[in-house]
């Protein structure tokens, strides 16, 4: 980061990551999603969920006095897996009974001007999220699945645009998705369908922002429990890669650090080949058929890249995915919708 930082004094920053702090300046998003688009995207996926469970859930834009602001990565938005997570951030919020929105001007959770070194930049996009939860009025911000965007906040989120007094001061300032929907399972608030998983052997990857630039929950390495507990209670069926390389000793997903472009792609591929080896060697050795992530840039890259070493591009999901799968809301249809004998009549 020092290295960036000097770059940046000297005026030399990087084309796509400056593009990208383009859009969020003028839209709110690196995707340069507008309000209107933003909100016909979360009411179609509304409708896919009442469709699939027969239950009104909400994706909620702009409510003043929610309780909770939920920043996450644009990318949520817009492909899969990552909009299979947001989905799952849907249900957990609707089943454990608590408003929430996101914001049409602070829609993207992603930090990029930390890629560039630039603390001026990541001063005013922070600052972005905070006017965001002071406009709405809202008591808790809740980060979605990025890796460097929960590096960002959980390091330097108060720094760059704290104090959050305004902010209740019973729930962490900021709190990641996963300790949210942790602390729901462990007090036994969700009831999880682990069966609804069983098409799949998950192993989980470490994204390096996560793993070693920030933390989760109370206790030390929380970044590591907190998630393979969400999984584990999702999933029958979980294997761990080998040790030295996961936790602090994973492997980056090749695209990290502003590299994911088109332009660099060989860089990428290349980068990716230590974690996809050890993502062979459980699949050759304990039959893994899909690797979870908490990171959208982890998650984009290894969409892309995973063909290239013989898997299936959709073999990589979002964690909050599982947990979508998994959960049962109250009043979900259950089983085949009865079918209607139409001769007797």
């Amino acid at each position: 980061m020092a290295a960036r930082e000097i770059m940046d004094h000297i005026g030399k920053g990087q084309k796509y990551c400056n593009e990208i702090l383009g859009k969020v300046h003028k839209i709110g998003n690196n995707l340069g999603l507008p309000e209107p688009a933003l909100i016909n995207t979360l009411e179609g996926l509304e409708e896919d969920i009442e469709e699939e469970t027969g239950v009104k859930v909400r994706l909620p834009v702009n409510v003043k006095g929610a309780d909770i602001l939920l920043v996450t990565p644009s990318a949520d938005f817009f492909a899969e897996p990552h909009v299979d997570g947001l989905i799952g951030y849907a249900k957990v919020f609707h089943q454990a009974g608590v408003s929430w929105t996101v914001s049409s001007y602070a829609s993207e959770a992603a930090n990029f001007a930390m890629f560039i070194g630039s603390y001026e930049q990541m001063k005013e996009v922070a600052e972005r999220i905070r006017k965001a939860a002071e406009d709405l009025g809202v008591k808790r911000i809740i980060f979605g699945e990025c890796g460097h965007a929960w590096r960002v906040a959980y390091s330097f989120l108060n720094t760059l645009a704290g104090p959050f007094d305004f902010l209740d001061q019973n729930y962490p300032i900021p709190q990641h998705i996963c300790e949210f929907t942790n602390d729901l399972i462990e007090k036994g608030e969700l009831t999880l369908d682990k069966s609804a998983n069983d098409h799949m052997t998950l192993t989980f990857h470490d994204s390096c922002n996560v793993a070693r630039g920030s933390r989760m929950g109370d206790e030390p390495g929380g970044q590591f429990t907190i998630p393979r507990a969400i999984i584990k209670a999702c999933c029958n069926n979980f294997v761990d890669m080998a040790a030295d390389t996961i936790h602090e000793n994973t492997f980056c997903c090749g695209g990290g650090g502003g590299l994911l472009t088109a332009d660099l792609m060989e860089i990428r591929t290349k980068g990716a080949s230590p974690r996809m080896q050890a993502l062979q060697e459980v699949v050759e050795e304990h039959g893994v058929t899909h690797m979870a992530a908490i990171c959208a840039i982890c998650k984009s890259q290894f969409a892309k890249v995973l063909p290239t070493y013989g898997f299936e591009m959709d073999s990589i999901v979002s964690l909050h995915q599982l947990v979508s799968n998994a959960i049962v809301l109250d009043g979900q249809m259950t089983g085949e919708p009865e079918q209607i004998d139409v001769e007797a009549i």
